[in-house]
């Protein structure tokens, strides 16, 4: 059976039509575009974790974009997409429970007024997480453009609202998909269709309102501005060197000795007072004769003093400067090694190519530059 053709964008009445386009294609793209980046997101932050952070980053990127197109479209787009036509006053949300509660239904063309209420609560949400994501990454991984003003303290507290919004982002969206059923099933309308191909009944009467002429060429030339313009801002802000993170070049005779026989750690994984026990006793370093002349150890224990872990402010510093409680000296002892690689079954690590805990370059890629960003994590 062939489809009645729909009315146009504006929402106008002809008896010869039994539909009417309520929901234009800026509209439907953006919403199951969003569907599908807060889907990622979920996905990746929740269940997959930091080696998914390249994914997650996509995903908020894509969540940007698309709270952008919207805001425009709400202020240049047809009839129904505009914020205008639904900006209903609180004594409406108010009566709009009050039918509710009552057993009466009007129906709405576009949103009723709590819907209204949620595609703002939505927004406002989705704005808040995609800055307290850019404020974590800055100050915890010092990636993004922030990342050469915050402090680690800063991006975890950012973090944890990041955390927290997300959360209550899903409650949202359960809560907005309750209401689209309940809905459906109260109008007997089927608004899930209606979001994919934009159209619904003309009947029965439904509130109307002015039609209005969309204006795609200039929204699209300001969203497209608008995301070149900060593309171009975030990408000179994120080439400022990190707050906190000292150049990771190795002292050259720390790279010899200590990269003769394994990684030359970086100094920024162990405090200087483990570093201070390291060097007295070269003899018996972790089972191995690793003697130096008075000279070197008096070298390299003012250059790992001064570049140990207490003069970093990145995520690993932070993680191993507390020292195991047995008073090991081997970093995978740490409270935070452990907890950092808790999920990792014991076989990865006696297997090829890693064979030791200590092998950190076997799946950090930036191992040597003490970094250890998530992006560059390959599991063997």
């Amino acid at each position: 059976m062939q489809r009645p053709a729909p009315l146009d964008a504006g929402g106008s009445a002809t008896a010869s039509r039994s539909v009417v386009r309520v929901w234009d294609v800026g509209v439907r793209a953006f919403h199951w575009g969003l569907f599908a980046a807060v889907a990622v997101a979920a996905l990746t932050g929740f269940v997959i974790g930091r080696t998914a952070l390249a994914w997650h980053l996509a995903a908020g990127l894509m969540v940007t974009a698309a709270v952008a197109w919207r805001v425009v479209w709400g202020l240049l787009g047809p009839t129904y997409a505009r914020f205008g036509s639904f900006a209903y006053r609180p004594a409406d949300v108010v009566a709009h429970v009050r039918d509710m509660l009552a057993g009466r239904h009007r129906r709405y063309l576009g949103h009723n007024p709590l819907g209204a209420m949620m595609v703002f609560a939505l927004l406002g949400a989705l704005t808040a997480i995609v800055l307290a994501g850019t404020l974590a990454l800055g100050g915890m991984l010092k990636q993004g453009p922030l990342r050469a003003f915050l402090s680690y303290d800063t991006g975890r507290l950012a973090l944890g609202v990041h955390k927290a919004l997300a959360i209550l982002l899903l409650v949202m969206v359960g809560a907005h998909l309750a209401g689209v059923a309940f809905e459906s099933w109260r109008g007997r309308e089927n608004l899930v269709g209606a979001m994919l191909h934009g159209d619904k009944p003309r009947d029965p009467p439904a509130d109307s309102r002015t039609p209005v002429p969309a204006r795609p060429r200039l929204a699209v030339a300001i969203v497209l501005a608008v995301l070149l313009a900060g593309g171009a801002g975030i990408a000179a802000l994120a080439d400022l060197p990190a707050a906190g993170v000292p150049p990771a070049a190795l002292d050259p005779i720390y790279a010899e000795q200590c990269g003769a026989c394994h990684l030359a750690f970086p100094p920024s994984l162990a405090p200087a007072a483990t570093w201070d026990r390291i060097l007295a006793d070269l003899q018996h370093h972790f089972g191995a004769d690793a003697t130096l002349s008075a000279e070197q150890v008096a070298h390299l224990r003012g250059w790992l003093d001064a570049s140990a872990a207490g003069h970093w402010d990145s995520l690993p510093s932070h993680l191993l400067r507390v020292p195991a409680a047995d008073g090991s000296l081997r970093i995978t002892d740490t409270p935070g090694w452990r907890r950092m690689h808790r999920h990792i079954p014991p076989a990865v690590f006696a297997a090829k190519p890693v064979y030791r805990r200590s092998a950190c370059e076997a799946c950090h890629e930036d191992a040597e530059s003490g970094r250890f960003v998530p992006q560059r994590i390959t599991m063997p």
